[in-house]
C-alpha cells in the first residue's frame, strides 16, 4: 500500500505489510491524498513515524511503529504526503512568470500613486496645464495619508473608499471647471450652474447633430464613472501598501512633512511654481464660500429688484422723446470689445465699421457709440439681455429665474405700458417654447419656426442674420397702416462655433432662404476649424463682419426718419478668441436720422460713428435702462444722483 493512502487495517507491529520508504506512488493513488486536516506538520515537529510513546518506549497503537508498519486509521499521514497535496492543478501566473507578476504589481502601484497625485495637483484651468504643475508637493496628500495610516484597520478601509470617491469627484469638478473657463471664463457654480449642463447638451446637438450629442453625453458618463472607480481603487491600494509597511510609511510621511514646511518657509520654487502647495484646499475653500454667497444672493437680489425709479411713472410720461418712432433694440451675438481692440481683427473690423458709418451718413443717419460691461463672457446671452432690459445685474441663473417670475418692469415692458407701441421679438435662436417672452412684455414673438425660413442651419445658427432682418421687414416693419414698433431683435449668426458663416447676397434674392443651401456648402467645417485657435479667431471675425453688414445695410435700405436703432454686443466671445483677455466690455451704438434723438444723448459723451473710441464712456449694462428712460423722458437728461452714474469694474 502506498504511503499516500490511508490504511483501513489495524496497525501491524511486525512490519510485515509495510512498503519501502521512497517507493513511487501510483498515479491513480495520488488522487487519494489526505485531506488538508491531515497535512504535513509544521516545521520542527517530529514526523509521525518518529513520535515517541508517552513512556518513551515502544510506540503507542495511535502512532506508526518504528519498524515502518502501516499507519493506523487515527494517525496523520507521513511528512511525504504534503507535496502530493500541492501538486494538483496548474501553477498560477506568479509561479510561472514571477518577474512579470512582480512588474505588474509594482507598475499598478505606481499608476495608483500617479492617479492620486494627478487628482491633487491637476489645475482647473487649461492654460495652467504644464509639466511643472505636477512637480509640487501637495499638503492635502500628506495629511490624508497620515490620517489613513493612523486609523484602525476597519475604519481605515472605509476611509480609503470614501477618500477615493471624493478624489474622483474633485477631479471631475476640476475638469468641469476647465470647460467653464474655456467657455464662460469662470469656474462652475455648484449652486447655480446645473441647468447650464442641459444647455450645453442642447448646444452640442444643435451644432453637431443628435449623434454628436449622444457620443458626447456617453463619453462624459463613462469618464465620470471611470474616474470614481479608478480613483477609489487607487486610494485603497495605496492605503493597503502603507498599512503593510507601516514603519517605512510613517518615516516617509514625516520626511515629506518636513520638506513641505521647509519649502513653504524658504519659498522654494521650480520654474516659478511653488514646490509646496495647498491649492486643492484653497480651491475647495473658495467653493464653500461660493456656495454660501449663492445662497445669500437670493435675498440680496430681492432687495435690489424692489427698487425701480420708474415704477410709478404714468404711461403718458414714458418715452415722450420717442413718440411716433420705431425703436429697435438689437443684440449682436458675441460682439465683444476684442473684435475692435485685438490687433489681428482690428483692421478688417474697423474697415467694416468705417464703411457702415459712411454709408449711413450718406443715407442721412448719424450714430454715437460707447461701451457697456456685460455680466457674462463667452456664453449666457439671456443673462446679458435681461440685464440690459431690466436694469438689474443678472449674472447667474438663479437671478434670471427670480427676475422672470417677478413683477419687475423691463425696458420692453415699459414700452408696452406706454401704449403707443406694438412690441415684437425677432428671436431666431429660440426653437422651443419660451414662456419668459411674456415677462419681457412682447406682444408677438417670431422664433426660428415663424420667420418663413426654409434654408439650412449654419451650425448652431438656425437663421442667417440677413434673412432675419428681411423677415422683420416683411412681417412687421414694412406693413402699411401700422402703429410704431418697439422690437427686440437677436442676430445669431455670430454665435459660437462661427462655422460655417453665411455671406451677404442681394436682398432681392433672399426668397424663402433656400439660396443658403449652396452658401453653406461653401463654408468651413467646424470640426476642422476648432482644431486651430487661429482659424477659430478668423471665423469669429468673419461672423461679426457679416452681422454688422447685415444690420447697417438693413438700416440703409429700410430705415427712415422715424427709425431709432440701438445695437450692442451681448458678451465677449470664448477665451479661445479673446486669447486670455478677461474683460467683459461690449460696444453699444445708437443710430437715428432725427437730430433731436441724438441731442437727448449728447450728455452721454459717446463717440461719433459706429466705432467707440478706446476711452469712450463705459457703463455697467444694468445702468442702460435708467439712463435711456431718463434721456427720453420729460426731463430729457440724466437725473442727478440717479443710477446712471454706476459703472462696473
Amino acid at each position: 500500500m502506498s504511503l499516500f493512502t490511508r490504511s483501513r487495517q489495524p496497525s501491524d507491529t511486525t512490519g510485515g505489510g509495510a512498503e519501502e520508504d521512497g517507493a513511487a506512488p501510483a498515479p491513480e493513488e495520488v488522487t487519494e491524498a489526505a485531506p488538508p486536516s491531515e497535512a504535513e506538520p509544521p516545521p520542527g515537529a517530529a514526523p509521525p513515524s518518529e513520535a515517541p510513546s508517552p513512556s518513551g518506549g515502544t510506540p503507542s497503537p495511535e502512532a506508526p511503529s518504528s519498524s515502518g508498519g502501516t499507519p493506523s486509521p487515527e494517525a496523520p499521514p507521513s511528512s511525504e504526503a504534503a507535496p502530493a497535496a500541492a501538486r494538483p492543478g496548474r501553477p498560477g501566473l506568479r509561479q510561472r512568470w514571477p518577474r512579470t507578476a512582480r512588474g505588474v504589481t509594482v507598475g499598478t502601484t505606481v499608476l495608483a500613486g500617479a492617479l492620486v497625485l494627478f487628482a491633487l495637483l491637476v489645475p482647473n484651468r487649461v492654460e495652467r496645464l504644464a509639466f511643472d504643475a505636477f512637480l509640487r508637493l501637495p499638503a492635502e496628500g500628506i495629511l490624508l495619508a497620515a490620517l489613513l495610516l493612523a486609523l484602525p484597520p476597519r475604519p481605515r478601509r472605509i476611509a480609503a473608499v470614501v477618500s477615493g470617491v471624493l478624489l474622483g469627484l474633485l477631479t471631475v469638478l476640476k475638469l468641469v471647471d476647465m470647460g467653464f473657463y474655456q467657455t464662460l471664463a469662470r469656474p462652475f457654480d455648484l449652486v447655480l450652474d446645473w441647468i447650464l449642463l442641459d444647455d450645453a447638451a442642447d448646444f452640442v446637438r444643435e451644432s453637431f447633430g443628435r449623434g454628436g450629442q449622444v457620443l458626447a453625453v456617453a463619453g462624459v458618463i463613462v469618464l465620470f464613472v471611470s474616474l470614481l472607480v479608478l480613483m477609489t481603487l487607487a486610494t485603497v491600494r495605496l492605503t493597503g501598501l502603507m498599512a503593510r509597511h507601516r514603519p517605512a510609511a510613517a518615516r516617509t510621511l514625516l520626511a515629506l512633512g518636513v520638506v513641505w514646511i521647509t519649502c513653504v518657509t524658504l519659498g522654494v520654487r521650480i520654474t516659478g511654481v511653488p514646490v509646496a502647495t495647498r491649492g486643492t484646499a484653497e480651491m475647495l475653500g473658495n467653493r464653500v464660500e461660493q456656495v454660501r454667497a449663492g445662497l445669500r444672493d437670493a435675498r440680496v437680489f430681492e432687495e435690489q429688484a424692489a427698487v425701480d425709479a420708474f415704477a410709478r411713472t404714468p404711461p403718458d410720461q414714458l418715452f415722450t422723446g420717442l413718440r411716433g418712432k420705431d425703436v429697435l433694440f438689437t443684440f449682436i451675438e458675441s460682439y465683444g470689445r476684442v473684435a475692435i481692440d485685438d490687433p489681428a481683427m482690428a483692421e478688417p473690423i474697423d474697415a467694416v465699421l468705417t464703411e457702415g458709418t459712411d454709408r449711413l451718413r450718406s443715407a442721412g443717419f448719424a450714430s454715437r457709440s460707447g461701451w457697456l460691461t456685460s455680466p457674462v463672457t463667452g456664453a449666457g446671452s439671456w443673462l446679458a439681455h435681461s440685464t440690459f432690459l431690466s436694469g438689474l445685474w443678472i449674472e447667474n441663473q438663479q437671478r434670471y429665474r427670480s427676475l422672470t417670475t417677478s413683477d419687475r418692469m423691463t425696458l420692453t415692458s415699459y414700452f408696452r405700458k406706454a401704449g403707443d407701441w406694438r412690441t415684437v421679438g425677432i428671436v431666431p435662436g429660440v426653437r422651443r417654447a419660451w414662456p419668459e417672452g411674456k415677462f419681457f412684455g412682447l406682444d408677438h414673438i417670431y422664433d426660428s419656426e415663424h420667420l418663413g425660413y426654409h434654408g439650412p442651419y449654419f451650425s448652431w445658427t438656425p437663421v442667417p442674420d440677413q434673412f432675419s432682418l428681411e423677415a422683420f421687414e416683411r412681417l412687421e416693419h414694412g406693413r402699411k397702416d401700422r402703429r410704431p414698433i418697439m422690437a427686440e431683435i437677436i442676430l445669431a449668426s455670430s454665435h459660437n462655433p462661427w462655422s460655417p458663416v453665411a455671406r451677404m447676397i442681394d436682398w432681392d434674392d433672399l426668397g424663402d432662404g433656400s439660396v443658403f443651401h449652396g452658401i453653406k456648402k461653401e463654408g468651413t467645417d467646424p470640426k476642422e476649424v476648432w482644431k486651430d485657435p487661429e482659424k477659430v479667431r478668423t471665423e469669429y471675425r468673419r461672423a461679426i463682419e457679416y452681422s454688422l453688414r447685415s444690420l447697417t445695410e438693413w438700416v440703409e435700405r429700410y430705415g427712415d426718419e422715424d427709425t431709432v436703432l440701438v445695437f450692442l454686443g451681448d458678451h465677449q466671445p470664448v477665451p479661445t478668441v479673446t486669447a486670455g483677455d478677461t474683460g467683459k466690455d461690449v460696444p453699444v451704438t445708437i443710430v437715428a436720422r432725427d437730430e433731436k434723438v441724438l441731442e437727448r444723448v449728447e450728455e452721454w459723451g459717446w463717440t461719433d460713428g459706429l466705432k467707440p473710441a478706446p476711452d469712450a464712456p463705459r457703463w455697467g449694462m444694468d445702468a442702460f435702462r435708467d439712463r435711456f428712460m431718463t434721456a427720453f423722458g420729460p426731463q430729457g437728461a440724466p437725473a442727478a444722483g440717479a443710477s446712471a452714474s454706476r459703472e462696473r469694474p
